[in-house]
């Protein structure tokens, strides 16, 4: 655990200024336009979570730093990063061991090795567990936490779910439109399967949570730059 404030100050920023850039740049910002159908997709609204986690880090080390010194911890809030580190993994994971073979993009002209790309669906959720690793003490987590992993995912597909059936999400990397952001959830062509797919990538996060856990629970992390 790295106890310097001054290192999880640039850390912090970085990712931060990283996640905002990925979110314009996904909202259309860069191209002159503002797209408010990128909400529809589990990765800007994982990153939208990850952006108001990093702004309360940085805000909190600041104030530690001003008040306390640029020496001693700088985990904050080590229960809502977990949770939140978790859904991010989910972005890194179901894009690229589900979508980026396929390939799928989000935007037009958003090739896998952009920045637009890497941004959101590789440097935030690595930024993420980084953080978690090299700034929170061990042993802050409870059991329950583990399943409080799968309240912004259900809380997600229950949001695309309902537009899905109220609308049509127009897919900006085709062209074409489809009721549903995610080949995987599109139930007008999976049917009954999607809830399969579903089910998985819920028991993978428990499997992702678990693990942190453990690791929060055995690993004594030892002290840097302190």
């Amino acid at each position: 655990m790295i106890r310097n404030r001054i290192v999880a100050l640039l850390f912090r920023t970085s990712i931060l200024i990283v996640i905002v850039l990925g979110l314009l740049n996904n909202f259309g910002v860069f191209r002159g336009t503002f797209t408010w159908g990128a909400l529809m997709f589990y990765t800007v609204q994982s990153n939208i979570l990850g952006l108001v986690l990093f702004c309360i880090l940085l805000f909190r080390t600041i104030r530690d730093i001003t008040q306390k010194g640029p020496r001693g911890p700088a985990g904050y809030f080590a229960r809502f990063e977990f949770v939140c580190t978790v859904n991010l993994l989910l972005t890194l994971a179901v894009y690229w061991l589900l979508l980026a073979p396929q390939p799928f993009a989000m935007t037009e002209n958003s090739s896998i090795w952009s920045f637009a790309n890497l941004s959101v669906h590789l440097i935030a959720p690595l930024g993420c567990l980084i953080d978690y690793i090299l700034f929170t003490k061990s042993k802050k987590l409870k059991y329950p936490d583990v399943y409080k992993v799968l309240i912004f995912p259900f809380a997600y597909l229950a949001f695309a779910s309902i537009a899905g059936l109220l609308g049509y999400t127009y897919h900006p990397a085709t062209g074409a439109t489809s009721h549903y952001p995610y080949p995987f959830m599109d139930y007008d062509k999976v049917g009954i399967q999607a809830l399969v797919y579903i089910a998985g990538i819920a028991l993978a996060l428990l499997a992702v949570g678990h693990l942190l856990y453990l690791f929060d629970q055995k690993i004594k992390k030892p002290q840097l730059l302190g």
